[in-house]
This record gives structure tokens, sequence and C-alpha cells, in this order.
């Protein structure tokens, strides 16, 4: 890794928002530089449900190939089907529509997921290395680069614009954005995930249970094969303080629950158990472009407040920081002033969506009766089924 060298673009991270990110700019001949602290392919803590959405953009950037090839080797577990399941047992289910162009939903543990983009990065001409960012450089107020370790060497690496997609502990985020403007507990949630071995898993469903305890949050089982699942809870971080829950106790008095524990053969084989936390989209004002950077994704706080779903948002992001950071790499500018628009493209794509899921997400939480109409006259009443549909 060349330390001298001035890049068109840094981005620091290489999960979806990154690669992709990353991916589009390389494809427009920039010079891009990714970077991430670990080698691909590589575990991150997620549910792995990928909606159609997602997977019809990654096919728009050439990655059908390799999308279908992962689906052939059992790593992407189609999706068929969705169900809710409301405090009073209520259900409803639903079909997954598929994407414009016919794409299914998936399961993809991000172990394969992130890697089909990572390398889809690579293939369109971005180099990747592995270091970690400690910090963006920052001179005269503007961001010029990135002093990153690798191989137990500091090393400033500098280029005209710097794109931070580092995920929710996002060392670009947290050295640009003040204190005072990071994330507020109401609008952040923590979450666990395990994965399972011995349940009886609906084949190609995915499964959310909006249980009074964990309003406004819910647990989930999404499916990943024969006797398989991805499962796990989370809720809103506000309300899993003030009440001082502990997740993995909070997984146990789910696997018991009545609906659950019959379809568990042989005790709950759990593995690779972890905890994280991610800052939603629903906070206002939050700042994402600087002089010379910009946040993507989980380092933007693009999640869903509903599904705590982020994965189809990070794409959406970095589509359009790709558009504007090749229009102002292209006009010479990547000031605050020339990029800003991001801001509102951000904002005139996801904020809308964002609030209507916040807004819902308060409601569930004062009125846990609100679920259970919601879910039993679901049919009447779409938009709890629908936000889930769109954003896994």
């Amino acid at each position: 890794m060349e330390g001298k060298k001035e890049r068109d673009v840094i981005v620091v991270g290489a999960g979806p928002a990154g690669a992709m990110t990353a991916t589009i700019l390389a494809q427009k001949g920039h010079d891009v530089l990714l970077l991430d602290r670990v080698p691909f392919p590589r575990d991150k803590t997620c549910g792995d449900a990928v909606p159609a959405g997602a997977i019809e953009r990654m096919h728009h950037y050439g990655m059908k190939e390799k999308v279908d090839t992962a689906v052939a080797r059992g790593e992407f577990y189609p999706l068929k089907s969705l169900k809710i399941v409301s405090p009073r047992a209520y259900e409803i289910q639903a079909l997954l529509e598929k994407g414009h162009e016919g794409s299914d939903s998936y399961v993809a543990p991000r172990m394969y997921f992130d890697h089909v983009i990572q390398q889809h990065a690579i293939d369109s001409g971005t180099q990747f290395c592995v270091a970690q960012a400690k910090e963006p450089i920052v001179e005269d107020g503007r961001v010029v680069g990135v002093r990153a370790q690798t191989n137990g060497s500091i090393s400033d690496l500098r280029a005209r614009l710097v794109i931070g997609a580092d995920g929710v502990t996002s060392a670009i985020a947290r050295r640009l954005r003040p204190k005072t403007e990071q994330h507020e507990d109401a609008h952040r949630a923590v979450a666990l995930r395990a994965y399972i071995e011995d349940l009886e898993e609906i084949p190609h469903e995915v499964e959310f249970y909006l249980y009074k305890d964990i309003l406004p949050g819910y647990a989930w089982i999404f499916p990943i094969g024969e006797n398989r699942a991805n499962i796990g809870l989370g809720m809103r971080l506000d309300q899993f303080r003030k009440h001082k829950l502990n997740l993995e106790k909070m997984l146990q008095e789910f696997l018991q629950m009545p609906a659950i524990k019959p379809r568990v053969k042989k005790g709950g084989q759990l593995h690779d158990v972890a905890t994280w936390q991610l800052n939603f989209g629903s906070q206002a004002q939050m700042q994402h472009v600087f002089d010379g950077a910009l946040l993507v994704g989980d380092a933007a706080g693009f999640i869903n407040p509903i599904t705590g779903g982020g994965i189809h948002n990070s794409i959406i992001s970095a589509e359009l920081a790709a558009e504007v950071a090749d229009e102002a790499l292209k006009k010479g500018d990547t000031s605050y002033e020339g990029m800003q628009v991001y801001e509102q493209r951000c904002h005139d794509e996801l904020w809308e969506g964002m609030q209507k899921s916040y807004r819902m997400q308060n409601w569930f939480m004062h009125f846990p009766v609100l679920v259970d109409i919601l879910v039993r006259f679901g049919r009447q009443s779409q938009s709890l089924t629908q936000t889930f549909l769109s954003k896994l």
C-alpha cells in the first residue's frame, strides 16, 4: 500500500455500503482504495435478511452471476413468505414480492453476502487493503486522507475524498461529528444474533415475533437451511437500558415460548452468539457531509427503526454517495458546499420511510394493542406488513 500517492477516493469499510460505493466509483473510472480492518470473507453480526430490492441493485452493477453462484452453493437461502406474530398470537402471513426483474429475497449470512460485493469491487478495479482506519486526516478543517494501521505500522493515506463506511462505531463519523450530534438512545437499538442448528424451520419463510415484553422491538427466526436458522432479537436502546434487560436471557425465554419450544429438537444448539448496536435513520439533522468526506450506510445511520434492516438502505446511500462523489470529483470540488446535495438526496429517498417507521415504533411502545389490531386486520391495513416486506 502506497502512503504517498494521492487517491481519488478512499473508502473506509468494505461492508455492503462501502464495497458498493467503491464498485460504482471504480466502474466510473476513479482510482479507489477500499480499506477494511480484516480480510474477507469475514462474519458480520446481523439478521442476514436481504430484500429483493437490494439484490436487484447488485444485478444492476454486474453481480448477477456472483449472486446466482452463491445461491447454487446454498450460501444464499431464497425466501418466499413472511409471518408476523402479535402479542396476543394473532398471525399474518404474506408472500414476499419479487423484484421488478424477478429477483428473490434471501437470508444470506454476511460471511457470504459481503464477500460477493467486496470481491466485485476488486473485480471492478478497486484496490483492497487490510488496514484499520484510526482517524481521518484533517488539515485546515478539511479531510485529506486517512491515518491507518497495517502490518503493525501507521500510514497516512491521502485522497481527494474519503467515504466513511465503517459501521455504527465508525472512526470517521466519531471524529467528524461532535459528541453532541451523535445518535440518541431513542434512535438506537441493541440486538443479539445466534445461529441455531436444531430448530424446525418453516421453509423459505421469515418469522417476526412482536410480543409485549420486547416491544417496540421483536424476535426473529430467519431460516438458512434444514433445521438451521439465524435467530435473535432486538429492541430500542433507551427501553433496554430503562428495564435493565439481558439479551441472552431474553433469547432463552423466547426459545421456551409455547409457539417455539415444540420446534426445538435438541434443546437449542446455539453458536456464534453475538450482540451489536444499530443507529436508526430517524434522528433529524444528522450530518453526513463534511469538507472532503461523506458517510454512507450504518456509519451515517440509515437503519430502519421498525425492522432494524440496513442493507437495502446502505446500498441506496452508496448509489447516492457515488453519484455525488463522481460529480464532485469531476468538478474538482469536494467541499461541504459542493457535496451538500448528498444530504438532500438521502432525505428525499429515505426520510419519509424512516419517520413513518419511527412513529409506528412509538405507537407500539405506548399502545401494544395496536400491533394486535394491525396484525389481526392486516388484510385491510397493510402498513405494518408492507414495512417488513420492503425493509427486511
